[in-house]
């Protein structure tokens, strides 16, 4: 007869006094991690203990048990308990569950300790994100459960934001098909069909970066920060019924909206309300964009007005702001942190100040009967509007020739009396007021002819050769001399004040890239053409006065100020048939000469702003200069990486790889000058590495899950 196999006993569970209970050396945990005993001893006063101690009776000398018992197993519990019992939250005779094992057992009390660490299977993040899920569909709020679990209510949002992703990835997650950085990525959108679409693309090439991921998921979307949205405020958009998008785990400069057409539509509409309130002031024209071409306002005439008095009441105001603003600079510039109420408080005062200073331009109603306005969206998502441009075709007849032509019809006089004959080698020639015909009979009043025009030409010509031989004799005059007719070709277009045959022809770019008036050297060129605009006297016939009266620097600075508006390294396009304008050879020589002024200015275009991406430089080039682009910069490997791709997402991907290093293309480099400096290019690594976020398609098993993805650590130790 068979006989049965023998069963095992399981050591029996008592509930033991605490104060019967002491810590055993025997613990092999020595190293604190995970939860601090305080937070451990909170979790206990909530909800119980949840497990039992592991204990063994402590024997005395003669080897009988002595009633007390040591903890090899549940050390950490214990010392949450004595806490408890130290605040007196619970009692010292408070019975305590145990597991009691055999003081005489086989097993070692080291080997029971080992084993309840060793030998627990860490919950899976995928369940803790569906566990926390479970509870909010229960009525549970984010706050208490991110108080209930020791953690902040972002991480409790993250992992909410990872459970709502598409269940066919949460099973490919759960079976190790993708990582977490992956996961993480798929947060970006809430679309399932979406989410797995990308998925599968994935699948067709060797990129499987989490940037990758959110780029595809987000190409067409517009990011909060772009001055469209700020110009109409998210608010706006979301209260007309638009989405937004946020990622959880990396900073995305408030996340993206996902219905462009509702934002274009918001943007016409509000930019069509600003242009009906400009219309209102009686300009004859008001014009709207969202972005102004490079030469919107070229060939135009900008009037000049006046800005508003300020009252003696705005006055006092602005003089009590201002000391309200230098007392709480006072008390708190030193400050290591300032309270919300006080810079919300230094916020309201400089935005009211700024309110009265900014005083507004009062125009002539004639001007305004003919001159116009631009309407447009400045880079920080502000309202610009250009006001007092007058068009050539609206431009009234000379001043001049309209006095002149009253002057002679109510025969006030010869010297209005304007005649035209053929001069030397056949040319028009007119005389001047005070001058006649050599053969003519018409006296002054004294009884002398005037002298003939071409004794004047004459005697003008030989002191033309004598003021320019003493000009060049004087620096300083020549100096202001060219100074006056730069700032007159570049301020007052319409002025011809100057002796000087010397005329700056601001330069108009051909064919410019779009968003060229937003980027950070013409706005600085802007501010200081504004700058000087308000600086200089309205009226020309002034400005020779108002020049030598500005200090040395001064000067240099209008000077070079103007100088530059002439400058022109453009590359234009030569046209397929010349035209006698422009040729290959004047723009190569042009062009050679602006690299010699980029290296005594030590031009920098990285610092300047310039970064190679899709729409400035990517979308113009083919797949095989991206490739060899790509390469240039990072290495073949890279390039190796998106070199299956379409043009579209390789054009992407490049401006990835791309926008952390100081590559250019050639037409932007600077011949004959060292390599530019670096900018704190955290991918600018060589060749020989990879970024973090690509690493996975090589190594495979490679996985980031550090702080810097807002709590992805905490969710895998956990």
């Amino acid at each position: 007869m068979a006989r049965s196999k023998a069963t095992i006993t399981l050591s029996p569970s008592r509930d033991i006094p605490f104060d019967r209970l002491v810590l055993s050396q025997s613990n092999v945990r020595q190293i604190k991690c995970g939860l601090s005993i305080a937070e451990l001893a909170e979790d206990i006063a909530r909800r119980g203990l949840l497990q039992s101690l592991n204990v063994r009776p402590v024997l005395g000398a003669d080897g009988a048990e002595t009633g007390m018992f040591e903890i090899p197993a549940g050390g950490r519990r214990y010392r949450a308990l004595e806490l408890l019992m130290k605040h007196k939250r619970l009692s010292r005779t408070a019975p305590v569950p145990c597991i009691v094992q055999q003081a005489s057992a086989d097993i070692l009390a080291e080997e029971d300790s080992l084993a309840e660490n060793a030998m627990r299977e860490p919950l899976h993040p995928l369940d803790q994100f569906r566990a926390m899920l479970s509870l909010v569909d229960r009525g549970q709020q984010v706050e208490a459960i991110a108080a209930h679990f020791m953690t902040t209510p972002a991480v409790v949002r993250q992992r909410l934001k990872l459970a709502a992703v598409s269940p066919k990835l949460h099973e490919i997650y759960a079976e190790d098909g993708m990582t977490l950085d992956q996961l993480m990525a798929f947060t970006v959108s809430d679309d399932h069909e979406r989410q797995e679409q990308v998925w599968e693309l994935l699948g067709h090439g060797y990129n499987r970066s989490a940037g990758y991921i959110r780029h595809k998921l987000t190409e067409n979307t517009v990011r909060v920060a772009d001055k469209r949205v700020r110009f109409v405020t998210e608010a706006a958009y979301v209260a007309a019924g638009g989405s937004v998008v946020r990622d959880l785990f990396e900073p995305d400069d408030g996340g993206w909206l996902t219905d462009v057409a509702l934002l274009d539509r918001l943007v016409d509409e509000k930019l069509a309300k600003d242009a009906e309130r400009i219309s209102a002031e009686g300009w004859k024209w008001v014009a709207t964009a969202i972005d102004l071409p490079w030469n919107a306002t070229s060939g135009m005439r900008r009037i000049s007005g006046t800005d508003t008095p300020m009252t003696p009441e705005e006055a006092a105001r602005l003089a009590a702001l201002e000391a309200q603003a230098d007392e709480l600079s006072a008390v708190w510039s030193d400050a290591a942190e300032i309270p919300q109420e006080v810079d919300a408080s230094i916020d309201a005062v400089e935005a009211e100040i700024g309110a009265l200073v900014d005083r507004p331009t009062i125009f002539d109603p004639e001007d305004v009967a003919r001159a116009g306005a631009f309407v447009s969206i400045d880079a920080d998502g502000s309202l610009r509007v250009e006001r007092g441009l007058v068009r050539p075709e609206d431009e009234a007849a000379d001043p001049s020739a309209e006095d002149a032509e009253m002057l002679g019809s109510s025969g006030s006089g010869s010297a209005a009396v304007r005649s035209t004959d053929l001069g030397r080698g056949g040319t028009e020639r007119t005389s001047l007021p005070g001058g006649d015909d050599p053969n003519g009979d018409v006296e002054e009043e004294g009884g002398l002819k005037p002298l003939p025009d071409r004794l004047v030409s004459d005697l003008t010509a030989w002191r033309t050769l004598a003021l320019q031989d003493a000009f060049a004799q004087d620096p300083a005059t020549a100096f202001a001399a060219v100074l006056h007719a730069m700032v007159l070709s570049a301020f007052y277009s319409f002025s011809h004040e100057s002796c000087l045959q010397l005329t700056l022809h601001p330069v108009h770019f051909s064919n410019p890239p779009d968003g060229l008036r937003d980027s950070a050297p013409a706005r600085a060129i802007a501010e200081r053409h504004a700058d000087w605009t308000g600086r200089l006297p309205q009226d020309d016939t002034e400005l020779w006065e108002a020049l030598l009266a500005l200090e040395a620097d001064d000067q240099a600075s209008l000077f070079a100020h103007c100088a530059s508006l002439g400058l022109n390294a453009q590359a234009e396009i030569v046209p397929k048939y010349d035209n006698g304008r422009i040729s290959r050879r004047s723009i190569e020589r042009r062009i050679a000469h602006a690299h010699v002024i980029a290296r005594a200015v030590e031009l920098d275009i990285i610092a300047a702003g310039w970064r190679p991406t899709v729409e400035g430089y990517f979308r113009g080039v083919t797949k095989p200069r991206i490739l060899a682009d790509v390469t240039e910069a990072r290495g073949e490997q890279f390039a190796g990486m998106i070199d299956h791709l379409k043009k579209a997402d390789m054009a992407h991907e490049a401006e990835r790889l791309l926008e952390e290093t100081n590559w250019l293309p050639e037409p932007m480099r600077t011949p004959g000058e060292a390599e530019p400096p670096s900018h704190g290019a955290a991918n600018d690594d060589g060749a020989g590495s990879l970024p973090a976020g690509l690493a996975n398609d090589f190594d495979g098993e490679v996985e980031d899950t550090g702080e810097g993805h807002g709590g992805a650590d905490a969710i895998a130790a956990e």
